[in-house]
């Protein structure tokens, strides 16, 4: 399975910061994932939000309390401040912050630390990497509400297929997967450069630029079959893939059955977010038996994983395993 490190190594240090995307990089990770939003003069920054008050210092800022403002974005009304009001100069006077202090409050020793960073910095930094470590470092950007951002002037899909071409990322052996949980985008994408693409699905609701159109409706072979015409993969939320009970939904075959790759989100190592059977102890914050989970992705055949810890994840596939509780085999892996 490939190690997508999600948002860099964000259960040791606050997501989409260079400092995340490093530590990722030393802990195993194949891949690292920012996604990309437009600040108002143009330019790719890595936020999981356009709205940014869960993941800076900005709330706290006077000088741009003014900029807090409400906005519907995909169907849904949202209130704090935005990276599109904000010009890159702006931005780089904020600094970033843990996304769950209350699951992870050891991060928020790293609040204050780290500034928002650009698509061409991540570059940079794996570039760097790359000639310090003799290893490939892919990178796995997902490109967040391009509907809404074309409406405020901004081609995200345009922007980045351009900043890679011109970093030396062509062609479908480049290390590199664009990912986007809107169809269109891709669709573009497919005429606009032979990087290989991936259609995300979460396990409710549908694509923002698709209405009547349902994620379930997608994982359909028929579905899956006409996303095969456009992308080289899906990325999937975990209960896509796994049943409650911990058998194999059969979309691992299914995509693959039509030359899909299949990457599952999100591993994390932490109680709250682990399915009850897989938890240690009472406290939410607490590791569970996130291994267990992983060896279930591991037998249904995932090719990839995202994972908030990629040291874990990479220790689990060297054979490096956390003792764990042992789990039942389910019945229809």
């Amino acid at each position: 399975m490939l190690i997508i490190a999600h948002r860099g190594a964000s259960g040791d240090r606050p997501e989409h910061t260079l400092a995340a995307y490093d530590l990722a990089i030393t802990q195993g990770a194949d891949y690292i994932e920012p996604d990309l939003v437009a600040t108002a003069d143009g330019v790719l920054v890595a936020r999981h939000e356009n709205e940014i008050s869960g993941t800076t210092d900005v709330a706290d800022r006077p000088e741009f309390a003014g900029r807090r403002t409400t906005k519907v974005i995909d169907g849904e009304e949202y209130t704090g401040w935005f990276t599109e009001d904000f010009t890159l100069a702006e931005l780089r006077t904020l600094r970033a912050r843990e996304r769950l202090p209350e699951i992870r409050p050891q991060n928020t020793a790293h609040n204050g630390l780290y500034q928002v960073p650009t698509l061409a910095e991540i570059i940079q930094l794996v570039r760097a990497r790359e000639a310090e470590t003799g290893r490939v470092i892919g990178l796995y950007p997902e490109i967040k509400h391009p509907a809404y951002f074309l409406t405020q002037g901004h081609d995200l899909a345009a922007m980045l297929v351009e900043q890679l071409h011109a970093a030396g990322y062509e062609g479908e052996d480049a290390p590199v997967f664009i990912q986007c949980f809107e169809v269109e985008p891709l669709r573009r994408l497919d005429r606009m450069t032979d990087i290989r693409l991936v259609q995300l699905m979460s396990y409710e609701g549908g694509p923002a630029d698709m209405p009547g159109m349902t994620y379930a409706d997608m994982a359909t072979p028929q579905g899956l079959a006409e996303v095969a015409t456009y992308a080289d993969g899906i990325g999937v939320g975990i209960p896509l893939v796994l049943s409650a009970e911990g058998g194999s939904t059969g979309l691992t075959d299914a995509a693959h059955s039509v030359g899909l790759l299949l990457h599952a989100w999100t591993l994390r190592k932490e109680n709250a977010f682990l399915p009850e059977s897989m938890r240690q102890g009472d406290n939410p914050a607490e590791r569970g038996c996130e291994q267990n989970l992983l060896a279930i992705l591991q037998l249904v055949g995932v090719d990839g994983v995202f994972s908030d810890d990629p040291s874990l994840t990479a220790a689990f596939l060297q054979g490096r395993r956390h003792q764990c509780a042992p789990l039942p085999p389910p019945d229809n892996l």
